[in-house]
């Protein structure tokens, strides 16, 4: 506690504009707020927002951006570029600005986006300025309480293990209170801080990645109060598909996220003023974007009402869909997806003469396969790229998963199939007709605060060290530890994976944003009941 107590009395002293929150505090908020440190990783920072050092605020937005100067000019002296972005979540225009201010106090020029625009399009956007880095200011999918704060490379890729160790010694060095932003409108007036607008060059990106003709298709979109209502309706519109409704609750950017608690696409109750609009309208099909529009979840109108598209299973229709309806493909393509995501993807896109390359959970890793594919001058022989958690990319104009063309591709394929007079239900049961039905399901484990981050590590340790050797029944036939494993060209992660006789499988990783054990289920048989069965083992050491 003397630590904790330490810490509270320089912030008291030190950090004036949240000396009401610090006031507040009782001796449980003081232990969350100042027992760490909040961690910086590849994924950068993601923390609660409020006072404290394990809270996400304007003293650790400095100290983090300051680090990341630090670093920058270590590896180039002068003419160092950033590109910042934020989405709709409270506090990230502020955290921006503040961000862009150090930067030019530290004499990095920092081109800032005039509003709130998604997660791809900073990507795109370090990548057309020719940046040297990237910020993206948001917390994704999590709940409002909580913001970040990403860092990209100069290839518009989130920083590699390596990056992110280094920016990391820089960060430990500097001291919060000696952080000095410059004033920020002064700057902007120097030309030390610019806007910068690519909207138009970002799209017309996207739009090369157009498969379909057809429009012909009714659409209820929703960019649950984030950054999606800055571009999506705008790409529908230039793309002719004229009868697209909007869901009005959520129409507008609210870092509150009134209508739902958890404004992520993978779960169904985000959609549900969506598909209660759908209903109304007739619409046949749902899509919605998660706040920093790199996600996106759909459902599709069949006789019986709607149909949740899950991200494992919408990968496998892009997938299947691009190849098939697509007027030109490369030779040799490739295809990258993540260990987590449905080996259904595989064989699908095997069956077209793809190659399929898997990474580890993460869409840098993705970027990084684009990218050694560039370097060998192949780059064009990537196709489409995407993980379960309901991230999709095509193209190389980006190193993220981009839920804008993703929505594009998935109205034009809604449209195009129901020109041949199937909905996208039909063509997945007409997958699994063929190559039979995979059952998945991620589970997450909550272990917040100090005591939950040592549970975590304990839970980890323990299965680590006690495998199980049958997964309901089935007998573990592979064990993979991706921290001592050799066999794969796969960096060192903590992630255990293990495959029954029977093709069922489940894959063990701590998230790396969250205070959370992700859990991934695959039952190669016995539909929803042996998920079922599979979860009460899984409960069991966790």
């Amino acid at each position: 506690m003397d630590r904790i107590n330490d810490n509270y009395a320089v912030w008291c002293e030190k950090a004036s504009l949240y000396k009401a929150d610090l006031d507040s505090m009782s001796d449980e908020d003081k232990k969350e707020a100042f027992y760490k440190d909040l961690e910086f990783g590849t994924a950068g920072l993601r923390g609660i927002l409020g006072a404290g050092t394990n809270r996400l605020n304007v003293y650790t937005i400095g100290k983090v951006t300051k680090g990341l100067a630090l670093y920058l000019l270590a590896h180039k002296k002068s003419g160092v570029t950033v590109a910042i972005s934020y989405d709709s979540r409270n506090c990230s225009e502020e955290f921006a600005r503040y961000a862009a201010a150090v930067l030019a106090e530290c004499g990095i020029k920092a081109y800032i986006t005039d509003k709130l625009q998604p997660t791809p399009y900073l990507s795109y956007m370090v990548r057309s300025l020719k940046c040297d880095a990237g910020i993206m200011i948001t917390a994704s999918h999590n709940p409002a309480k909580f913001n970040g704060y990403k860092v990209y490379g100069a290839d518009g890729c989130q920083v590699t293990d390596a990056a992110a160790t280094e920016i990391f010694s820089f960060i430990e060095g500097v001291d919060t209170f000696s952080v000095r932003p410059a004033d920020f409108d002064k700057a902007v007036a120097s030309g030390a801080i610019e806007f910068a607008d690519v909207t138009r060059a970002y799209l017309d990106e996207v739009y090369k990645r157009s498969v379909g003709a057809a429009r012909d298709v009714s659409v209820v979109y929703t960019p649950l109060n984030g950054t999606g209502a800055s571009i999506v309706p705008q790409m529908f519109r230039e793309r002719g598909f004229n009868n697209v409704t909007i869901v009005p609750e959520q129409a507008m950017p609210d870092g509150n996220f009134p209508t739902t608690p958890y404004p992520n696409p993978e779960k169904a109750e985000a959609l549900r003023l969506a598909v209660e609009l759908a209903k109304k309208t007739g619409a046949d099909i749902v899509i919605g974007t998660d706040p920093d529009a790199d996600r996106i979840g759909a459902a599709v109108k069949t006789g019986d009402g709607y149909r949740l598209i899950s991200g494992n299973e919408m990968g496998v229709l892009l997938i299947d869909y691009i190849f098939s309806h697509a007027k030109a493909l490369p030779k040799n393509p490739v295809v990258v997806k993540t260990i987590v995501t449905t080996d259904l993807a595989a064989r699908v896109a095997e069956r077209y003469g793809a190659e399929v390359r898997e990474v580890l959970t993460g869409f840098k890793y993705i970027g990084e396969v684009i990218k050694k594919l560039e370097q060998k001058g192949e780059g064009d022989r990537f196709v489409f790229g995407y993980e379960e958690s309901y991230g999709y990319l095509s193209g190389t104009y980006v190193r993220d998963k981009d839920a804008v063309v993703a929505s594009m591709l998935v109205a034009e394929m809604a449209a195009d199939y129901l020109k041949e007079g199937k909905t996208l239900a039909d063509v997945l049961d007409g997958i699994y007709s063929e190559f039979g039905k995979y059952y998945h399901r991620t589970v997450s484990f909550t272990y917040e605060g100090a005591a939950g981050a040592q549970k975590m590590r304990e839970v980890l340790a323990s299965v680590r060290n006690n495998p199980p050797a049958e997964i309901d029944g089935s007998a573990v036939v592979e064990s993979i530890d991706y921290l001592t494993q050799t066999k794969f060209d796969l960096p060192k992660s903590n992630v255990l994976s293990f495959k029954a006789a029977d093709g069922s499988k489940l894959i063990v990783r701590p998230s790396g944003t969250e205070p959370l054990i992700k859990v991934y289920i695959t039952a190669a048989s016995g539909g929803e009941q042996r998920i079922d069965a599979i979860l009460d083992q899984v409960k069991k050491f966790m």
